[in-house]
């Protein structure tokens, strides 16, 4: 004992102090990668506005390039006859031969010619390379598998290329529109980046990430903002490096993890290194303390743990502590203890005279049944001797039989009393007697352990019974044991529309119904009682009411 308590109040002095200490390692450890990670979002805007510059230059020499193009009046004029013969397969293959031509010389991956509404009307593509031609040749296109856009992208067949468009005029009037591209080559990029289009990633240079699973990871961010991400258990910051029409935008990813290693790293040498210091300094400390308190502590506390294991509040003996506070707390315990002691005895008293009382408020109800709820109890404490209960088992039982019909408390005196044959109606109300007791004893603190049996002492060994139709021992033994005794008092009692049963006629009727209404065994026990045991409760002769001139079978 001496050594827990001991423990325990060293972990008091020591503990804040622990604490302490790793609150300020972790505030280090947040720290730092806040700085980290202001160092890389600088990183990033710096090549932000890198890669702007070399994106408008792009499209600037681009723009040039399609003004020259567009305004190529051989083009036009295959145009304004396509348009007027959009079924003349042979002007659809000048202007794809033209295209094709126009597009080599300028080095466009993709060109295409659409109508003043933004339709596809002809173009190419450049087609995979091979071992001879490695870049690939420009080829017509099925511009009937476009779409209409009017963004910076393009993808086709899987490939992504940046546009430009700029419009097709002649003699002041828009006849359509010129669009060529390039293939977006994110490898040229030194970082990791990727390209999403309305929040879901259509290119990517990340190796071995699939793009649905990047997509996954950027669902809580937006194309316009800064955002942390996780892929693979690795920390990433992602940054919008520039943003197109069409809802397309370029993020730029930084592993967080890999710029914060170097410096968490010498920080948790550091602070090992703190902690150790620390820890024993702290130790010392909290050893030396609590050896001064302990001691003159630990004899309170052992005998107030002792109170607790066995429920009985008993006074201290006289403490020769030299502490003040010490003898002045063993003198408020003894206090205490007289007081608890004191009135536990005042609540088992009176806890015994309300039950008493609910009994007898009971039995005083009926002239029939008087009596009735104490001799049921001295059957069942005999019943539950017999079986060789616990002590404390055959108390909750004698308790729980002295209140088994406090339920009929609810039950109008008219059905209790009733000289004829119950109604089905009057019936159904008797049978709620037991709901009813457990209803009033749920609101009463302490009479938990009786529920049982109030409630369920009408189930049947068979499951025949009420309220719940229970069978065998689903019901409690408290329950089965009462049965039997209420029964055996009911049969030899005498009411109002029957005379009482002779002793033999009661213990051949429980004998007969034994595995059905009853349990066997309890029976089994009963009626091995002695008869002068089972007489003791008859009433003379004399005594008896009066029966009623109908009699209930």
């Amino acid at each position: 004992m001496t050594t827990r308590f001991q423990t325990r109040t060293f972990l008091l002095c020591f503990v804040p102090f622990s604490l302490l200490l790793a609150a300020t390692f972790w505030m280090a450890h947040k720290f730092v990668p806040a700085t980290v990670r202001d160092g890389l979002h600088s990183s990033l805007r710096n090549s932000q506005d890198a890669i702007a510059t070399i994106h408008s230059t792009a499209d600037l020499q681009n723009s040039h390039a399609l003004r020259d193009i567009s305004d190529n009046s051989a083009l036009q004029s295959e145009i304004l006859q396509l348009i007027s013969k959009p079924e003349d397969a042979t002007l659809h293959a000048k202007i794809e031969e033209h295209l094709r031509v126009l597009g080599e010389i300028a080095g466009f991956d993709f060109m295409m010619v659409t109508l003043p509404d933004g339709s596809p009307l002809a173009g190419v593509v450049r087609r995979p390379g091979n071992e001879q031609d490695s870049r690939g040749k420009l080829a017509p296109l099925d511009t009937s598998l476009l779409y209409r856009s009017d963004s910076d992208f393009r993808v086709i067949g899987g490939r992504t290329l940046t546009t430009a468009s700029v419009p097709i005029s002649q003699n002041g009037e828009k006849i359509g529109a010129l669009s060529a591209g390039k293939d977006l080559d994110l490898t040229i990029f030194t970082t990791p980046v990727v390209l999403v289009s309305n929040g879901r990633v259509i290119d990517s240079n990340i190796p071995q990430t699939p793009f649905d699973e990047i997509t996954r990871a950027l669902g809580h961010c937006t194309d316009h903002s800064e955002c942390d991400v996780n892929l693979h258990g690795v920390n990433w910051i992602s940054v919008p490096l520039q943003t197109y029409s069409g809802g397309y935008a370029l993020l730029s990813f930084e592993n967080v993890d890999r710029a914060v290693d170097p410096v968490q790293t010498q920080l948790k040498t550091l602070f090992v290194v703190l902690l150790t210091v620390s820890t024993l300094i702290a130790l010392l400390a909290s050893i030396a303390s609590s050896n001064n308190i302990v001691k003159p502590v630990a004899a309170v506390v052992a005998h107030l743990r002792s109170a607790a294991g066995t429920g009985v509040l008993s006074e201290l003996k006289e403490q020769t502590s030299s502490i003040p506070e010490i003898r002045e707390l063993a003198d408020f315990y003894n206090q205490a203890a007289v007081s608890v002691r004191m009135a536990r005895e005042d609540l088992e008293t009176a806890s015994l005279e309300f039950v008493g009382s609910l009994a007898n408020a009971l039995d005083a109800r009926d002239q029939y049944t008087a009596g009735h709820s104490l001799r049921v109890s001295r059957y069942s404490c005999a019943i539950a001797k017999a079986m060789q209960l616990e002590p404390s088992e055959i108390e909750r039982i004698r308790v729980g039989a002295l209140l088994h019909d406090i339920g009929k408390i609810g039950v109008p005196d008219g059905v209790l009393q009733k000289c004829g044959r119950l109604t089905e109606e009057e019936e159904a109300q008797v049978r709620q007697h037991p709901v009813i007791g457990r209803r009033i004893l749920e609101g009463v603190h302490g009479f938990a352990p009786y529920l049982g049996a109030v409630e369920l002492h009408h189930e049947n060994w068979d499951g025949s019974g009420y309220p719940h139709g229970q069978a065998g021992e689903e019901t409690p033994v408290d329950a089965r044991i009462i049965h039997v005794a209420d029964a055996y008092d009911a049969m030899t009692s005498q009411r109002p529309y029957r005379r009482g049963r002779t002793q033999d006629e009661a213990i051949a009727e429980l004998n007969l119904y034994a595995g059905r209404q009853f349990d066997p065994r309890i029976v089994e026990l009963f009626v091995a009682f002695p008869r002068e045991f089972l007489a003791a409760r008859a009433l003379a002769s004399a005594e008896e009411p009066e029966l009623c001139s109908e009699k209930v079978s």
